[in-house]
């Protein structure tokens, strides 16, 4: 006898039509007709970089839209199926569990997409990774986290462009910048910000000690045209120097590699990837703009934390551990969501962890 799945079918289409009531779909078509006629100007090419930006949020909105109208479509195939179910002889109990559970992944991830609404959520994001303390490990875990998110990327088909790389004498990374290029990037991936820690038995000591390392996240949004962060040539200081590798090797004979630095607030950006100076020190001014851009938006939250009364520690120091000796674990220590397989979070596997920072960040705004 085929199971009775009317309750489960009511609640995907209450779900769903909570997330149409955030997304509002007639707001989203009335976007992309607008954007549609932006990019049909025959002007729109004279300038690639705002062509470029109203092409790609073009783009970005139809995903949108057809994610969310292909969804609904769903429901109704299984509707469709569940009736079929209780119809014929043959038992398609397995089948329509098995469409419910793939129905409710889609609308968990729309769900966490609904809750990205801040000021730079939509924005593609700028990661940079940094080496804390530990030594050569911290080196190392530092190259391990990159490929984590490099990886997690290329799990989503999601565009990556590494911008700068500062490799540690012995192993692994001082520091690295790379960009995200993907619709909503900077909100889905700012929860990883903050200090990550790693316990493991180190490859790098001959006694096989236990050794505990750490490595910072930062996330930045990518900045756009329209943002008008103006910066002086007076504020800024650009050091140029010769690209290396791994161990110190120079990779460039010329001295391509460019390091600015804002005088004001002290902030250093290096960029030695791209193959002309020209073109580091452009994406060098673009990351020193979107950190500015941040900071601006941190210290105007902070205003308004303080004016309100409600100033808390901020969040982020060790937010995440991953323990690889005495047992295996992942754990977030803001969400308390774990996992026992540090070999897939470190494959990649992170979409879980990432859903319950975004969702635990909306539950503390919520209480502000």
């Amino acid at each position: 006898m085929a199971t009775d799945f009317s309750s489960e079918i009511a609640d995907l289409r209450s779900t769903y039509a909570t997330i149409s009531a955030v997304t509002d779909p007639d707001a989203l078509r009335a976007r992309i007709a607008e954007l549609t006629e932006e990019s049909a100007a025959p002007d729109l090419w004279d300038d690639p970089e705002a062509a470029q930006v109203v092409t790609t949020k073009l783009s970005h909105a139809q995903h949108d839209l057809e994610r969310l109208e292909r969804v609904g479509e769903k429901i109704d195939d299984l509707e469709a199926l569940v009736e079929l179910s209780e119809e014929e002889d043959d038992d398609l109990d397995a089948e329509v569990q098995s469409e419910l559970a793939a129905v409710r992944k889609v609308l968990a991830d729309l769900e966490v997409r609904t809750l990205l609404s801040g000021e730079y959520d939509q924005r593609a994001a700028v990661v940079t990774i940094r080496a804390g303390a530990g030594g050569v490990d911290a080196a190392d875990f530092a190259e391990m986290l990159m490929r984590m998110y490099l990886r997690w990327a290329e799990r989503h088909g999601y565009p990556t462009s590494v911008m700068d790389t500062s490799y540690a004498e012995e192993a692994g990374l001082k520091s690295a910048t790379f960009e995200v290029n993907a619709p909503y990037a900077f909100g889905t991936l700012s929860v990883e910000a903050g200090t990550h820690r790693l316990v493991r038995i180190s490859p790098f000591d001959n006694q096989g000690r236990r050794q505990t390392s750490f490595a910072a996240v930062e996330v930045i949004p990518l900045i756009e045209q329209t943002d008008h962060v103006e910066i002086p040539e007076s504020e800024i200081k650009v050091d140029v120097f010769r690209s290396s590798g791994p161990g110190g090797q120079s990779v460039n004979t010329t001295d391509s590699a460019v390091r600015m630095t804002h005088i004001p607030t002290g902030i250093v950006v290096s960029m030695q990837n791209e193959k002309s100076q020209i073109q580091n020190r452009a994406a060098a001014l673009r990351v020193l703009q979107s950190r500015l851009l941040l900071q601006r938006q941190e210290e105007e939250a902070a205003e308004k934390k303080a004016l309100s009364g409600d100033v808390k520690a901020s969040w982020g120091d060790q937010m995440r551990s991953y323990v690889l000796q005495p047992y295996q674990m992942v754990k977030d220590l803001r969400t308390e969501h774990e996992s026992g397989n540090p070999s897939g979070v470190f494959d990649g596997e992170i979409d879980d962890f990432i859903d319950a920072g975004i969702r635990w960040r909306r539950s503390g705004d919520s209480e502000d």
